[in-house]
């Protein structure tokens, strides 16, 4: 089921580049960060309500908050790094180098979270790389 959630996110990931690399013309790509925060929030918030995950508060302890607002800030800076590079640059090249995040992720799973080093892993990781430097040279 993971794996369909997943191919989701890359759709919808498309969408978002494609209709951000219009939307941005004429328009600080902080402010349209900002913009597109505000009614991400607004969108989630009736997604909570609506689905009745609300009580979820109840369930929140210290730590995950705290984790949750990292979390937070770096996708908030990731989005913003995102929108400055597709305000200039073009969308499938911006696309391509933000999949590097793939290398990244690699070390840091494997470091913090254990996850196990695998052959198959680190040469998937390899070529993804370098499909995305291939792609944004």
């Amino acid at each position: 089921m993971w794996q369909i959630f997943a191919l989701l996110s890359a759709v919808t990931a498309a969408l978002m580049t494609i209709i951000a690399k219009v939307g941005l013309k004429g328009i600080d790509p902080t402010f349209a960060t900002g913009i597109r925060s505000f009614f991400m929030f607004l969108f989630m918030l009736g997604l909570i309500g609506f689905t009745g995950k609300l009580k979820g508060f109840n369930t929140l302890d210290t730590h995950a908050v705290i984790t949750i607002i990292f979390s937070a800030v770096f996708g908030a800076l990731s989005w913003l790094f995102y929108f400055i590079a597709l305000k200039t640059g073009d969308a499938t090249k911006v696309a391509a180098l933000d999949r590097l995040s793939l290398a990244f992720i690699l070390v840091l799973s494997i470091a913090f979270l254990a996850e196990k080093f695998t052959w198959k892993l680190a040469i998937g990781t390899l070529l993804v790389t370098a499909g995305a430097i291939v792609v944004a040279i």
